[in-house]
């Protein structure tokens, strides 16, 4: 999915492709255990957030679902799915299929632990044992990455593997091989213990899923669909699309509100490669909170126990899923996206309530989901209105470089015509509009960049204000 800008998440991919996780150090659950027994607002209330959000630009369209103590389910749509020819557009719906992203890792999570009870893995099994005697999986300290360790964020292999070099950046993961995986795990060298720390891994959880795969002796897709997406009637949950599913396929947008191509993830499609609906996903949601027998009911209680701390003191991780604390209360939940959708799952096990939220746009719409799961988070307000003006070519060149922020995160200006283009460090590139000669504003995100000049009008570094924070970056390029 492609992110929104500086956003506090870890992305799922390179330059302007990514799959995200929402963590922050400061989230927490205020709220006594009384609010998870409140209802979800109107549908009229919803529906007022998703038009802001819609009206304002930073969406193409959001569809909403929620799921009560009592199991009743309610679908809120605002914005356009996709053309219709003579009709115009088709709005967005419960049926409406976008991809889900990083939502998927749930279902590789569950999908581990449904192994488990059958017999088939065990947590600790090294995941070399499932990939072919020749891949040399690193290994450190005499330990050796468990199939646990993939699931709980904690192998110490990196958010995305170095050779990932795609030839079509609009669908960065489509040739991406088994045999580019193989060998770069059998040339990488951890750079911390296993299980040391919790760092999102994209690359770890796709190797997951392609170790189960492997194990079971059939395609990602026909292990999930087999396990998971058919014994709880879940049609319209696949990686293929089928003609049914094709047909209601909501293109996605980038951050401009431009329509992108979809993703293609054959080899890591264990990290996102999942395409879904809300009604869909509401079953899901249904299945998770379920008490008594039914399809998975032993088994989705084993993929939500914690089992590793975040940096987060409220956070930890199940197997995929992750846990936010609060008094008296445990949120289970996940997010996603790809370079065009975004996604958002919730549910709290206690009240049996949950709420998801898909978009056809890759701005960020996790505070919506945290919101309507737990009133206490606040939505996130608005950038407040800007006006754009005209920047002559020579002083939009004079900007153009890199600057490092942290030994880890740069920003690189770029010139595309009259237009400046911002792209952090693993996050995509996005348009800058000029407020003024130095200044510059996102329009997806709350956040703006400015320019120094040295006593000589040289350019020396730039400040990225975004929170409350101003941090600068000195131009190294």
């Amino acid at each position: 999915m492609t992110l929104a800008p500086f956003a506090r998440r870890r992305p799922f991919a390179r330059a302007a492709l990514a799959l995200a996780l929402f963590v922050t150090s400061t989230l927490a659950v205020p709220s006594p255990r009384a609010a998870a027994q409140a209802a979800f607002p109107s549908d009229s209330v919803i529906r007022a957030i998703l038009k802001e959000r819609v009206d304002a630009g930073r969406s193409a369209g959001i569809v909403v679902g929620t799921l009560d103590a009592g199991g009743k389910r309610r679908v809120v749509a605002y914005g356009a799915g996709g053309p219709t020819g003579s009709t115009g557009v088709t709005p967005l719906d419960g049926n409406s299929v976008l991809e889900i992203g990083s939502v998927t890792k749930v279902f590789t999570g569950t999908l581990l632990a449904s192994m488990v009870a059958r017999g088939d893995v065990r947590l600790d099994d090294p995941v070399a044992k499932y990939l072919p005697a020749t891949v040399k999986v690193p290994e450190r300290g005499g330990k050796q990455i468990t199939l646990l360790d993939l699931a709980t964020q904690s192998s110490g292999l990196p958010r995305l593997p170095s050779n990932l070099r795609p030839k079509d950046a609009t669908n960065p993961y489509a040739d991406y091989s088994e045999a580019q995986m193989y060998e770069f795990l059998s040339g990488y060298t951890l750079p911390r213990d296993i299980g040391s720390r919790y760092e999102y891994s994209n690359l770890g959880m796709g190797l997951l899923g392609h170790a189960l795969a492997r194990r079971a002796g059939k395609s990602y897709e026909a292990l999930v669909t087999e396990r998971i997406l058919q014994p709880l009637g879940m049609s319209d949950t696949r990686v293929t699309l089928t003609p049914a599913m094709r047909a209601r396929l909501t293109p996605g947008h980038d951050m401009a509100g431009k329509p992108v191509a979809n993703w293609d993830l054959p080899t890591l499609a264990g990290a996102g490669a999942l395409r879904s609906t809300v009604n869909d996903m509401l079953t899901f949601l249904a299945a998770n909170v379920a008490t008594g027998a039914g399809p998975l009911s032993m088994v989705m209680p084993q993929a939500r126990l914690s089992r590793h701390p975040t940096d987060n003191p409220n956070l930890s991780i199940g197997l995929a899923w992750h846990l936010l604390k609060g008094p008296g209360r445990e949120i289970v939940w996940h997010n996603g996206g790809t370079g065009g959708y975004h996604s958002f799952i919730a549910f709290d096990p206690a009240a049996r309530t949950g709420v998801v939220v898909l978009s056809n746009s890759s701005s960020d719409i996790d505070d919506i989901g945290l919101h309507l799961i737990e009133p206490g988070i606040p939505l996130q307000a608005l950038p407040k209105t800007r006006a754009e003006v005209a920047v002559d070519a020579a002083t939009l060149d004079a900007y153009v470089g890199e600057y490092e922020l942290a030994p880890t995160f740069r920003i690189a200006i770029t010139r595309d015509g009259a237009s400046l283009f911002a792209q952090a460090t693993d996050q995509p590139k996005s348009q800058l509009f000029a407020e003024s000669p130095t200044s510059f504003f996102l329009k997806v995100v709350d956040a703006q960049v400015s320019f120094d000049k040295d006593a000589s009008g040289k350019v020396t570094q730039l400040v990225l204000h975004q929170n409350g924070q101003h941090s600068p970056g000195r131009k190294v390029k």
